[in-house]
């Protein structure tokens, strides 16, 4: 989950809330780069690439101090990676291929990792063959789910710089290094500009849990539910 501290508590936004935000950003990508036959898995991947984390059933939400644990505090779980990997192939092998790069981008400098991200990179193997494409073409689709993900974060964590100031989204397909930069409340720019339309709207989800520490993650859980849920809207335009 991504959890921000806010004067009135702390702000959750669940691990797929976010991922549907990017999956939004992603609906608008240019239709001419769309990656043809694909383009609905690959948005499928975008949407789903977090779906494993659930904080309405996890139970490692809490740190050692009782507060939440923000997405950057968590570890490798091999049993989270396997059942994401699962779930992923039940959809389609392109989808799988997808998920397998961002396990790999997320946890490939961590040892304990490391032989489950060898076993991927068999596997990527025989999907590849089985789909009848090229190590290279699954590398520029992964590019826009990593893009797609990186600005959903971005806007999720409020971290979008004020003033003004440029603030890098990520690398996207083809190698181009994309931009934002925050015009006014909740309306944000790209450059060099990707997608479709001339401007788009997103949403996400969040709770704010007024109480900063909780004994247990069922406690936690308890009240995340019962939070009121507030939508964040957001204007993205290319001027």
């Amino acid at each position: 989950m991504i959890v921000n501290y806010t004067e009135s508590g702390w702000q959750v936004i669940t691990q797929r809330s976010h991922g549907l935000l990017a999956a939004q950003i992603c609906a608008n990508w240019n239709f001419n780069d769309q990656f043809g036959s694909t383009w609905i898995e690959t948005l499928t991947a975008v949407a789903e690439h977090d779906d494993v984390y659930n904080e309405f059933e996890n139970d490692d939400l809490l740190n050692e101090y009782g507060g939440p644990v923000n997405f950057k505090m968590t570890v490798f779980r091999k049993d989270y990676c396997t059942r994401l990997i699962e779930m992923a192939l039940t959809k389609s092998s392109w989808i799988a291929l997808l998920v397998s790069r961002h396990i790999q981008f997320v946890h490939g400098s961590n040892p304990a990792a490391a032989n489950f991200i060898k076993g991927l990179k068999k596997q990527e193997k025989d999907w590849i063959n089985t789909r009848g494409v090229t190590s290279k073409e699954v590398t520029e689709a992964y590019l826009l789910l990593q893009l797609c993900d990186a600005f959903s974060l971005l806007i999720c964590q409020g971290i979008i710089q004020p003033e003004q100031r440029k603030i890098e989204i990520s690398i996207g397909p083809g190698q181009i290094s994309y931009m934002c930069v925050a015009t006014g409340i909740n309306k944000l720019l790209v450059s060099p500009w990707p997608f479709e339309k001339e401007s788009f709207r997103v949403s996400f989800e969040s709770r704010t849990l007024p109480r900063l520490t909780f004994k247990t993650a069922a406690e936690f859980r308890k009240e995340l539910w019962s939070a009121k849920t507030v939508v964040h809207h957001f204007i993205i335009s290319s001027l």
